[in-house]
């Protein structure tokens, strides 16, 4: 599933075609996805101008002159084509199962703009889902009410993490995929980070709270770990374990700086470190770790 690193690359290749422009015509090939379409789905975009394209955790919510957002969430396999006017096309962020690229029984909803350009939503596996809300209470909305902080954001700091975990028995990787504690975070990250903090993903997560709920150094660290390896995937397009593309066409290559994710038996990368990286199962999820300097 695209994580946080993926779906801000995409909302980043729609921006320039999306902002400014006004809906002139709202395809639905189906009636639902995951969810069916809200009422009068296309009727409620057709005329309206998008005035900004923005990313909480793993959607993406794009503002209408009419009040209302645009929900958009990949699920497993969603992903956006990009016809513009020139005759190029471009795909902000590919993901999708082999054979199913070009494959246009699965395009779903084609949504033509003023400026000529059509962006195209086509979904394999139809995971993804579409919706609609009030901009002015789309944070209270049934989507976005309960979920946690922004990892990219200035809250995520080494004392909020203390915050956030203090007393919690869960094991840390666990709490850290938990939306509504840190809203974003994906296996991969997350692997990724709790490497770079040197922390091992099955310590108790309250463990990183000292007595008086003050972070301990490696909240800290791992407050750190976690935007740090976000923001490097961000500028790389991403990661996937299957075909990936940003939207200049050029393949996400944060795959290539994996120290831990997918390289079980290979030696730990770590400075210093002779261990080798192990991988065990939790909660039916892969996790790599390296078990010499992971403590």
């Amino acid at each position: 599933m695209p994580e946080l690193p993926e779906v801000e690359t995409v909302r980043r290749g729609l921006e320039p075609a999306m902002v400014g422009a006004r809906f002139s015509r709202v395809t639905l090939r189906r009636p639902d996805l995951r969810f069916p379409f809200p009422e009068r789905f296309a009727k409620r975009l057709e005329g309206r101008t998008v005035t900004g394209l923005a990313r909480r955790a793993k959607y993406l919510t794009a503002h209408l002159d009419s009040g209302e957002s645009l929900i958009m969430h990949l699920g497993m396999s969603g992903r956006f084509d990009v016809a513009l006017p020139d005759g190029s096309n471009l795909s902000p962020g590919d993901f999708y199962l082999e054979g199913a690229l070009g494959n246009a029984k699965h395009d779903h909803v084609v949504m033509a703009l003023n400026s000529g350009a059509t962006i195209t939503y086509n979904d394999v596996r139809r995971f993804g889902f579409m919706d609609l809300a009030p901009t002015e209470t789309l944070a209270a909305c049934r989507h976005f009410a309960a979920m946690g902080i922004e990892p990219l954001g200035d809250e995520l700091t080494g004392a909020t993490i203390a915050r956030l975990f203090r007393h919690r028995i869960t094991p840390l990787k666990a709490a850290l995929l938990d939306q509504r504690l840190i809203a974003g975070l994906g296996n991969i990250y997350v692997c990724e980070a709790l490497h770079r903090a040197r922390l091992h993903p099955q310590a108790m997560a309250g463990t990183l709270a000292k007595p008086d709920g003050s972070p301990t150094r490696g909240a800290t660290a791992l407050a750190k770990a976690i935007k740090t390896v976000l923001t490097e995937a961000v500028a790389a397009g991403g990661s996937t374990l299957r075909d990936y593309a940003h939207p200049d066409g050029g393949a996400g290559a944060f795959q290539h700086s994996f120290r831990v994710y997918d390289r079980a038996g290979l030696v730990c990368t770590a400075k210093g470190c002779r261990g080798h990286v192990s991988r065990i199962v939790q909660s039916g999820r892969s996790t790599f770790f390296c078990e010499v300097c992971q403590k």
